[in-house]
């Protein structure tokens, strides 16, 4: 391919139920990086049907795990794919088009949220899915901090406007799935919470229940969605309140502080 050379990256562990389908999705690209994180099942050996760049190891924090993967990748743009994300081909034409065109570093892609079979699009955010995502960047304008869960961004470039098509992310089986995953982060963001020293008040994070969840059932439409908006609100809403309680009543293998209430 002609221009700039892009690099398309994968963290995945354990993902040999989704990784064939999203790799299939990437042929775009110049280089593919797959990171294999833990991986106690065939995750590995998938990919490497797809590239010779399969990275195996361990890494603890979302954020040090995706750095390593960025690292690895030798293209001038890079962009970053879950392995239950696929890229429909005229997000990839655009992709193309615009690492060739922009005079700008980073550009946000917008995502379509599948629930099952169900297409979702109206009322993520607020740490609990994502409508859109800064995924496609210079290599070296992006950082990925430190945290567990949600990791912050540093960014030393100029963000471009967003791209029109859309990412389809199979985000949850179904609603189980999504009460699992809200165990998931709140535990992991509990664990930083910990090391941060700075837990918080009760007070302060049952504010932001109401406030998140406003936010995603009013301000971002989630109500369009009817029973699934409201839970999508339900859950963005209760992601902090029951990571600062975890934080507060549990220690790290989970079990309860003694004194707590």
């Amino acid at each position: 391919m002609t221009g700039p050379r892009l690099s398309i990256v994968v963290c995945a562990h354990n993902e040999a139920a989704h990784l064939a389908d999203c790799l299939a999705t990437l042929g775009f690209g110049d280089e593919l990086v797959v990171l294999a994180d833990k991986c106690t099942d065939a995750t590995a050996e998938i990919a490497r049907r797809f590239t010779d760049r399969v990275i195996e190891g361990a890494w603890d924090p979302e954020g040090t795990r995706r750095n390593a993967a960025i690292d690895a990748c030798s293209g001038d743009w890079v962009l970053e794919v879950d392995a239950d994300e696929r890229v429909p081909e005229a997000l990839a034409r655009e992709i193309r088009t615009v690492i060739a065109t922009t005079p700008h570093d980073w550009h946000e892609i917008l995502v379509d949220n599948y629930i099952g079979g169900r297409l979702v699009r109206w009322g993520w955010g607020a740490s609990f899915g994502k409508a859109a995502y800064p995924g496609l960047f210079k290599k070296g304008v992006k950082r990925w901090g430190p945290q567990r869960v949600h990791p912050a961004l540093t960014w030393s470039g100029a963000k471009g406007p967003m791209l029109t098509n859309r990412l389809d992310h199979y985000v949850d089986r179904n609603i189980s799935d999504m009460l699992k995953r809200l165990d998931s982060y709140t535990t992991a963001r509990a664990a930083d919470l910990r090391d941060t020293g700075q837990v918080g008040s009760f007070a302060n994070n049952l504010r932001r229940f109401f406030t998140r969840f406003f936010k995603c059932y009013v301000r971002r439409k989630g109500y369009r969605e009817g029973g699934y908006g409201f839970l999508i609100a339900l859950c963005a809403g209760l992601y902090p309140l029951i990571s600062h309680l975890k934080a507060r009543l549990e220690d790290e293998a989970g079990n309860p502080k003694s004194g707590e209430a």
